[in-house]
C-alpha cells in the first residue's frame, strides 16, 4: 500500500502524571513553546471534575499569549455545564489566542461528579454522549450567530453591530437523563476568527463514536496496533458520510501513550510512527507523555528530526490557525449562507 499523500498530523498532550498537575502557568508555557518549537499541530490539556486541579481553559489562555502558532485544545465537558457558556468561553479562548482555539469535548460518568452540582444524577455513557453531540451542535449554532461582518463600530452612529447580522438560535436537546433542554442565542461574543473552533472528541470507546462521527473535526483513537486504528478510522470516516459529512472533513489520529527515559527512545518512536503512516493507520497521532518536561524534550531533540528528515513533518507553520494547521477550511456561516441564498 503506497504512502499517503498527506505528512501526519502530529499533537501531544501537557496532562502531568501526577494526581493534580503543576498549579504553575508557567510550567504549561514552557511545555507549549517547546512543542511549538517542534511545529506540532495542537496540544491539549485534560480537565475533570473528578478530581482537583487547575482549569484547562484557564490555563491554555494564559499560554496562548505566550505563543504564536500551535494550537490549544482544553477538556471542557459537556456534563453538568451550561452549553452557551462552554460555547462562548471556547469562543472567547479563540479570538484570545488569535485563531488556534479548539475543544476537546468530554463527559462526566461518575455519582461523585454529579453529586458536585446535585442537579442529575449520573447517567450511562451512549446517553452522556447523545447530550455532548447535542451541545456540540449548538455550539456550532451561536459560533455562526455572528455574520463575519456584524460587528460596524461605527462610532459616529454609536452603533456597534448591524442587527441584520445577528441570527436568533432557539436550540432544544436531550439531556443525558432524558429531559429536555433550550438554548437560546445570539452568542454574547462576535464570531471566532476560525469561524468555529476545532472540535475534538476521543473515539476510543464505542459510546463516542458517533458524536465523533456527527460533530469532530478531529477524532483521536487509542489503538495498540495500526490495524485496530485503520479500522477504527475507516468506520469513522463511512459513519461520517452516512450523516451528510465530508468524511475528506474529518481527521482521525493515533492517541498513543509514549515514554522515553532513553535517549534512544526517540528515535524507535520516529520509527514506530513512520510504520503506521505508513500502512494509513492514521491521519497522524496524538501522543500522551508519560513525563511531559522530560518527554516532549527527547521528542523534539531526537524524533522530531528525523521525522523531517523523511519529510512526514513540516520545519514552519503554513499558516497562522488551526484549521490551516489541520488542512480545515474555515466555514461560512449556515445563516450568512441563508441570507445569500435568499438575496
Amino acid at each position: 500500500m503506497s504512502a499517503p499523500r498527506r505528512p501526519p498530523h502530529l499533537a501531544v498532550a501537557l496532562d502531568s502524571p501526577a494526581a493534580q498537575g503543576p498549579f504553575d502557568a508557567q510550567h504549561y508555557v514552557r511545555l507549549a513553546r517547546l512543542a511549538e518549537r517542534a511545529t506540532l499541530d495542537f496540544v491539549t490539556l485534560g480537565d475533570t471534575f473528578a478530581r482537583p486541579g487547575p482549569d484547562a481553559l484557564a490555563v491554555l489562555a494564559r499560554v496562548a499569549p505566550h505563543t504564536e502558532h500551535i494550537g490549544l485544545i482544553p477538556t471542557v465537558t459537556t456534563t453538568h455545564t451550561e452549553p452557551f457558556h462552554v460555547a462562548t468561553a471556547v469562543q472567547t479562548l479563540d479570538w484570545v489566542s488569535g485563531g488556534r482555539a479548539g475543544w476537546r469535548a468530554e463527559v462526566s460518568r461518575t455519582p461523585a461528579e454529579a453529586a458536585l452540582f446535585g442537579r442529575r444524577p449520573a447517567a450511562p455513557a451512549d446517553a452522556l454522549w447523545r447530550e455532548a453531540a447535542d451541545v456540540a451542535d449548538v455550539a456550532g449554532r451561536l459560533w455562526d450567530s455572528w455574520e463575519d461582518d456584524a460587528e460596524i463600530r461605527d462610532a459616529a452612529t454609536g452603533r456597534f453591530v448591524d442587527r441584520d447580522k445577528l441570527h436568533y438560535v432557539d436550540f432544544r436537546g436531550t439531556s443525558s437523563t432524558g429531559e429536555p433542554f433550550s438554548v437560546r442565542g445570539p452568542s454574547i461574543v462576535p464570531r471566532p476568527p476560525q469561524g468555529r473552533p476545532v472540535i475534538v472528541v476521543d473515539a476510543t470507546e464505542d459510546a463516542a463514536r458517533e458524536a465523533a462521527a456527527a460533530r469532530a473535526d478531529v477524532a483521536l483513537v487509542g489503538a495498540e496496533d495500526p490495524d485496530t486504528a485503520a479500522t477504527v478510522r475507516a468506520e469513522l470516516r463511512a459513519r461520517a458520510g452516512e450523516l451528510g459529512r465530508d468524511p475528506d472533513r474529518l481527521r482521525v489520529l493515533a492517541s498513543l501513550p509514549v515514554e522515553l527515559p532513553a535517549p534512544g527512545d526517540a528515535a524507535g518512536l520516529a520509527e514506530l510512527l513512520t510504520d503506521w503512516h505508513t500502512t494509513e493507520a492514521a491521519d497522524g497521532f496524538h501522543l500522551r507523555p508519560a513525563d511531559p518536561e522530560r518527554d516532549l524534550a527527547r521528542l523534539v531533540e531526537g524524533t522530531v528530526p528525523v521525522l523531517r528528515r523523511r519529510g512526514l513533518l513540516r520545519r514552519s507553520y503554513p499558516g497562522a490557525s488551526l484549521r490551516e494547521h489541520l488542512g480545515l477550511e474555515r466555514p461560512v456561516s449556515r445563516y450568512a449562507v441563508r441570507t445569500g441564498e435568499a438575496s
